[in-house]
């Protein structure tokens, strides 16, 4: 499945946002305003200005909308979260090069708060995924102690965990580990 750049950044910035939130792990990750400037400083979203409480709720909003295209059950249902979650953020698609990047699209409109920017650039990012019919790409880790958002970009749409290295591997030497005590036993 090929992806352009913006829509990957767009897909892990989504995908980081939905794991912000508290029932993802070890707390609510976008508590309070200073942690939302930390998320929008980590993934470089342009044109943020003072931000206050209001912004922070209306983020922690578009998280959760977020993470009901993440449980949708078909493309329909998805189809119909994201055409909302991009139709209320008001989407005004502009090219633009910046950052060292080419030519890409941006879906938000020139001063758009930073909820309204994450909803329509994210949300056509996941737009992508359900018009090419990859909705089941969208993902929750299958880790018994984790349930992190993930997008299965494997080839084979095979990917089964957040993190090959800490919830995969982690369950990969569980079982080896209790295979071996079988065998000795």
């Amino acid at each position: 499945m090929l992806i352009p750049h913006d829509t990957r950044i767009a897909l892990e910035t989504v995908v980081d946002l939905v794991n912000t939130a508290p029932e993802a792990g070890a707390g609510d990750g976008l508590a309070d305003v200073p942690a939302l400037y930390g998320f929008a400083q980590r993934h470089h979203i342009s044109g943020v200005g003072t931000l206050g409480d209001k912004d922070l709720r209306a983020v922690q909003d578009v998280r959760t909308r977020f993470a009901e295209i993440f449980a949708a059950p078909d493309a329909r249902t998805a189809a119909e979260l994201v055409n909302g979650l991009v139709a209320a953020a008001g989407t005004t698609p502009q090219l633009t090069n910046h950052d060292g990047y080419d030519w890409h699209v941006h879906y938000f409109a020139p001063d758009a708060s930073v909820s309204d920017h994450l909803a329509a650039d994210c949300g056509m990012a996941l737009a992508f995924i359900v018009v090419a019919g990859e909705q089941e790409r969208l993902r929750r880790c299958e880790a018994p102690d984790c349930r992190d958002a993930f997008v299965d970009l494997s080839r084979n749409r095979s990917r089964r965990y957040c993190s090959s290295r800490t919830c995969g591997n982690r369950l990969h030497v569980a079982a080896y580990r209790a295979r071996r005590r079988e065998a000795a036993g």
